[in-house]
């Protein structure tokens, strides 16, 4: 049987695209495939470039969400460089931006004009807040997107709260732009439209926070905050073990919890102890359950008390650090990891998580340098050497 294309083979993205939302979305309609053009500023690009050096001299943030794309810099304030990137859409299937609310509908790049002048265009707006609404025009970063969407409230310890140590507020608007995205093309496939696509990090994010938010919605009250412990099961937590690591355990029926004291805990007599028999007497006696299961995993070595409790069938984990992922088994076993080229040199990348067994590979193309393929792009929209030149010396396009 022959390998089959990428899904996104032959569909042109042009993002107007900055830290991480729409960059993120983008970097995954590259790897499955599309040609994804970003337009960044002349001076410094994408502001992501700036974060850091961690990847080799590279800011990491941008490592992770920009491989496998055209970087072209153009100044859009510029009516010169602004044309050049209405005519890049003109020829793409999708446009997507992130710019500050407002910014795009002056530049005539908002999806709504673009729809109205490309009916087979899809255009998605990312936002903080949405386009109205009292709060459409107030600045939106991940930290401060978490806080508004209640995630802060209910992560970290009864003492602090805390956000969330990945940008979740970004990634969540991203994967929803990413998968509105595929919506409007099989819907197009179909109708022959495009449209615009609408996403906002506070909507995404207070959809991702569904079980407290309906536990608060119709239980009365919000979860609380219980570190790595969960709110309402127990024993559900993370326990040291003798050599200085952690162990996270999850029992979630009573038969488990049976199981528990008789094959790890060692002590039978807790099974049908009426203060520990059901959950709900367990997370009531939390702290005598926790006392418990910590006396016994504290006597054991990490890796015989995780093979302890799958013998035993409990759900189990260690508390693996960013590095213990980096070199974790499973990600190694299923030959997870690839390298991607980028402007310091091969870079290690995980592969992105839809595999389509059958198809061709990922795309994980080179992360481009700023203005990389200005040249070229500017040739491919007739532009003759001696104009783009000008358009350099004028700082037009970099």
């Amino acid at each position: 049987m022959s390998q089959q294309p990428l899904p996104l083979d032959g569909i042109t993205v042009v993002a107007v695209e900055q830290a991480v939302s729409a960059p993120f979305a983008t970097r995954q309609l590259a790897d499955l495939g599309a040609r994804v053009i970003k337009v960044e500023r002349p001076e410094g690009g994408d502001f992501a470039r700036g974060y850091d050096t961690a990847a080799r001299g590279l800011a990491s943030h941008f490592v992770w969400c920009n491989r496998g794309k055209e970087s072209i810099a153009v100044d859009l304030k510029d009516p010169r460089g602004l044309d050049i990137v209405h005519r890049l859409v003109a020829d793409a299937d999708v446009f997507v931006q992130n710019l500050a609310q407002g910014a795009a509908a002056r530049l005539g790049l908002d999806a709504a004009a673009l729809c109205a002048r490309h009916p087979r265009l899809i255009a998605v707006d990312i936002s903080g807040y949405g386009s109205g609404g009292p709060y459409a025009h107030k600045r939106a970063y991940d930290m401060l997107v978490q806080c508004e969407a209640g995630l802060v409230s209910v992560t970290g310890t009864k003492a602090e709260p805390v956000k969330a140590g990945v940008p979740a507020a970004d990634i969540a608007a991203a994967m929803y732009a990413f998968s509105g995205v595929l919506a409007a093309l099989l819907r197009r496939g179909t109708t022959g439209r495009g449209g615009p696509v609408e996403i906002s990090m506070l909507e995404s994010l207070a959809e991702w926070m569904g079980h407290p938010l309906h536990h608060g919605m119709h239980g009365g009250e919000a979860p609380a905050r219980t570190g790595v412990a969960h709110a309402v099961i127990s024993p559900y937590d993370a326990y040291d073990t003798a050599d200085g690591s952690q162990v996270l355990l999850s029992v979630q029926n009573d038969r488990e919890w049976r199981r528990l004291a008789e094959q790890v805990l060692e002590r039978p007599e807790l099974a049908l102890d009426p203060g520990f028999a059901t959950n709900t007497a367990r997370t009531a006696n939390r702290k005598r359950t926790d006392a418990a299961v910590a006396e016994a995993l504290g006597r054991l070595p990490t890796r015989e008390a995780i093979d302890r409790l799958e013998a035993a069938g409990i759900a189990c984990a260690r508390l693996n650090t960013v590095t213990d992922v980096a070199d974790h088994p499973q990600l190694a076993a299923r030959d997870r990891w690839r390298e991607v080229d980028s402007p310091a040199g091969p870079l290690r990348a995980l592969l992105p998580p839809i595999t389509l067994p059958g198809g061709a590979p990922a795309r994980m193309g080179a992360i481009p340098s700023l203005g990389e393929h200005t040249d070229a792009l500017l040739r491919a929209l007739g532009m003759t050497d001696e104009a783009a030149a000008a358009l350099r010396r004028d700082g037009v396009v970099a």
